[in-house]
């Protein structure tokens, strides 16, 4: 079992008087019910995904609700929207109830959670587990925060940066992590250390297949999967690349506004992430197309049927996608993007806090060399707020500043 970021922030919601509702939401396999039913084991577990139960819930007045289950855990509950009226009306008449709803599909179950509980619910998004995640072997393990999550906070400065990653104290375990996440990516299940490597694999590609019959049933009827499993491949064998809805339709035989609306599956869905581009400079010409980024590489090879070494742009999706996790588990108030100008200058991410930006390049290289960092050069004449600091992240185990201002990383003591 591995250990979350969240669970003690949820811990803490759970008593105040805004916490009475919680909500969870996220995509399948993610560990909502695992994490919830830890954390809340006086709570009465409630499975909506099965229809007959579910229809007895559905007839059960407030009063019926207040008496029986004032303290309830109800899983996959956008299988019935119904019952968030339910649990609304229980939260307006009496002020002892609690409960936690569960639900994969962001999309149905926000939707209803903002129409119906405004004001009365907490929504936390749970996604795979993060490097330090990995790192734990259970519920008491502290989950520590990465180097990366330390200086976004505030609470580490780049002249603290150990000189290599050779002498960080956990680089066995944080080296351990990253091959695990490269490899078979961070869903809890493929996490166990039981599971062979095969295991691993089959339990991969059953996920993919469920994604296709379960999830997309909640969020659209198909009267085909084919069309969507296209560009499923599509988008696997280009995470990290831009998107251009005109373009991959003609290469999947759709139109451009139901690729469009496919990929807004994906993000809904909490499979993909859409980084959009930044273009707030008027007086410079910026590509606005945004970028596709898997959120999970595990994903991605099972999609592909492929397994071992990982292209450089799987390599950009999988430092992304694991930045972008770290950060809403500490649930930092910033914004993602990438950068991109017509004359060839390329940032793979910029992140926007409130007093300035922080801007990433993204090589698989074990070496990097100075030219590397090439991009860098002008950005802060380009941002409409002050550049923090540059970061050329790669698999080269040496810290190197090159100025004051740009340093090369190691991706595993970045992210560990």
């Amino acid at each position: 079992m591995k250990n979350r970021r969240l669970k003690s922030h949820i811990e803490q919601s759970s008593r105040s008087k805004t916490g009475r509702i919680i909500v969870f939401t996220g995509a399948r396999q993610t560990g909502k019910t695992t994490l919830s039913r830890h954390l809340f084991p006086d709570y009465t577990y409630l499975s909506i995904d099965d229809p007959v139960l579910r229809n007895r819930y559905k007839q059960l007045t407030a009063m019926q609700w207040y008496s029986q289950f004032p303290k309830a855990i109800l899983d996959e509950v956008q299988k019935e929207p119904e019952l968030i009226e339910s649990i609304k009306s229980v939260y307006d008449q009496w002020p002892e109830p609690r409960y936690i709803l569960l639900g994969s599909s962001q999309f149905l179950l926000l939707e209803k959670v903002k129409e119906s509980l405004a004001g009365r619910c907490l929504i936390f998004d749970l996604y795979p587990l993060t490097i330090p995640e990995l790192c734990t072997n259970g519920w008491d393990d502290v989950v520590m925060n990465s180097v990366f999550q330390n200086l976004v906070k505030g609470d580490l400065s780049t002249d603290q940066l150990l000189s290599s990653f050779l002498f960080d104290e956990k680089m066995v375990s944080k080296n351990k992590a990253w091959v695990h996440y490269s490899q078979y990516g961070a869903y809890p299940a493929v996490a166990d250390k039981e599971l062979s490597d095969t295991e691993k694999r089959d339990w991969l590609k059953n996920y993919v297949r469920t994604y296709l019959e379960r999830d997309l049933r909640d969020l659209a009827s198909f009267r085909e999967l084919e069309p969507f499993q296209k560009l499923q491949h599509y988008l696997a064998q280009n995470t990290g690349n831009l998107v251009n809805a005109s373009a991959i339709a003609n290469q999947i035989g759709v139109s451009a506004k139901t690729v469009s609306r496919y990929i807004n599956y994906f993000e809904i869905s909490y499979q993909a992430i859409l980084l959009q581009s930044w273009s707030r400079n008027k007086n410079k010409r910026l590509v606005k197309t945004p970028k596709i980024h898997y959120l999970d590489n595990g994903i991605v090879q099972a999609i592909l049927q492929k397994y071992g070494s990982i292209s450089g742009n799987e390599f950009e999706s999988l430092v992304i996608a694991e930045m972008y996790k770290q950060l809403k588990n500490i649930q930092a108030p910033v914004n993602f993007y990438h950068l991109r100008t017509h004359d060839g200058k390329e940032i793979d991410l910029i992140i926007e806090l409130p007093n300035g930006y922080y801007a990433f390049e993204i090589k698989m290289t074990d070496k990097v060399r100075a030219y590397d960092a090439r991009h860098f050069s002008g950005l802060s004449e380009i941002l409409d707020k002050p550049l923090l600091h540059s970061f050329l992240i790669s698999n080269d185990y040496d810290t190197t500043h090159f100025n004051n201002n740009t340093t090369a990383i190691n991706v595993a003591y970045f992210l560990g």
